[in-house]
């Protein structure tokens, strides 16, 4: 059943956001700065010996817009707010490949036409020529740190936007590797591996210029991400997307064995257990498997997204049919990572766009607390689901980045007080 309130919440928000303010924000900067890494304990994440729960958002545009000046001052904003409502955890990229303002132009050409975007000059005494996106990302680690919240940093994009595995094998094909017919070959070319590497390596050694820590020894990092969302249609034994993880996680954990790592999966299921396809929702093969792929056992933490207005077919589109789906599948990866995988689940997307027909305040408003009261009835009883990243927080004048999912704090103050809610219930846990 939809999760009711607990209270009046435009009578309680204010003494609720005071609790919080004294408590939370502070107990999270302390966690931040007390330089501890995140682990994992069975089926709970834990950071000094005490378990931790996660509430937070997606801001996919954060590097973008701090490497410009004129914009800088909006993650910042964002950070600030987020710690205020309690929020503790941040999902962005760290990656934009070959297009608009990029981080990596070219395969392991890092752009320095950007620096005259930023504040800190281009060359780093004992560090060397600080790359323009790159001095970008290490402002919004700084100000992650600064506010107390952690960060989960993807690598790449299955899609196409800020470039992508398609990105990746185009930058093949233009040195040679004719025999690469789609992008999917991304996960299985020499070469295609070879530059996804050297990007992972340069993002995990690199030197913060800001806050002069490696981003490997940095604990404001929460997790990695091997990539947004990764699909392999184009292979229907779910092999190729399974050996890369295999191959990319153990990397990853070659060079960073203090943080966690997660793959950025969204929950298809594969043909490892059938009758869990049960649960997919449509007949579409993704090439993902969730429970072989987070059995790899550099894998930490698993995760799923969700959206079943995109999702599901149109003849099972109903608001009704959406609960049941929402509800089903939350509950079967639950299942699957308290007795199968018996690692943390976190959903690292969820929302609900405005564009969309039948769209209300109030429906958004219900749909998080139905997602947060499954993360709350579960890690309460012990359970596996940790915690949820809404997509997506942006501050106010942002109207251009918009896609429907944003959700401005200062704009919808119900939605605000649904959020501090859930950080405040999770904080309450022992």
């Amino acid at each position: 059943m939809v999760g009711t309130r607990l209270f009046n919440t435009f009578i309680f928000l204010p003494l609720l956001l005071l609790l919080l303010n004294h408590h939370e924000n502070c107990q999270g900067a302390a966690e931040v700065a007390a330089g501890s890494f995140a682990q994992t304990t069975g089926t709970h994440f834990v950071m000094n010996n005490k378990q931790m729960y996660l509430n937070g958002f997606n801001a996919y545009w954060m590097m973008l817009y701090g490497s410009d000046e004129s914009t800088r001052d909006k993650v910042s904003t964002t950070f600030q707010q987020a710690s205020k409502y309690g929020m503790n955890i941040a999902r962005t990229w760290a990656f934009n490949d070959g297009d608009y303002k990029p981080l990596q132009s070219s395969p392991g050409s890092y752009n320095e036409d950007v620096f005259k975007y930023n504040y800190v000059p281009h060359m780093v005494p004992g560090v060397g020529y600080v790359f323009g996106r790159c001095v970008a990302l290490d402002f919004v680690i700084s100000e992650a740190k600064r506010n107390g919240v952690f960060l989960i940093l993807s690598f790449v994009n299955n899609f196409n936007d800020f470039g992508g595995k398609a990105k990746y094998v185009k930058w093949a094909q233009e040195r040679g590797q004719n025999n690469l017919n789609n992008e999917d070959d991304f996960y299985s070319n020499p070469l295609t591996k070879e530059f996804y590497k050297n990007h992972i390596k340069t993002v995990l050694t690199r030197n913060n210029s800001i806050t002069g820590v490696v981003y490997k020894d940095d604990p404001t990092i929460f997790a990695w991400e091997l990539m947004n969302e990764p699909r392999c249609q184009t292979d229907p034994s779910g092999q190729n997307l399974q050996n890369w993880i295999r191959e990319m996680a153990m990397y990853v954990k070659s060079i960073d064995k203090s943080h966690l790592l997660e793959i950025g999966l969204e929950g298809f299921y594969g043909d490892s257990i059938p009758d869990r396809k049960m649960y997919n929702p449509n007949a579409a093969y993704t090439g993902a498997d969730f429970i072989l792929n987070n059995q790899v056992s550099e894998i930490d933490f698993a995760t799923i997204h969700m959206y079943p207005e995109s999702w599901l077919p149109s003849n099972m589109n109903s608001s009704e049919q959406q609960v049941a789906f929402v509800d089903k599948w939350m509950q079967a990866h639950i299942q699957d990572c308290n007795y199968l995988l018996k690692k943390p689940l976190l959903i690292g997307e969820f929302g609900k766009s405005s564009r969309l027909s039948g769209y209300s305040l109030e429906k958004r408003d219900d749909y998080y607390r139905r997602v947060y009261d499954a993360i709350y009835t579960s890690a309460s009883n012990g359970g596996s689901f940790s915690g949820g990243i809404f997509w997506q927080l942006m501050a106010k004048g942002m109207d251009n980045m918009g896609d429907g999912y944003e959700v401005i704090l200062e704009d919808s103050p119900s939605t605000a007080s649904v959020i501090t809610q859930q950080s405040h219930k999770l904080l309450s846990l022992p």
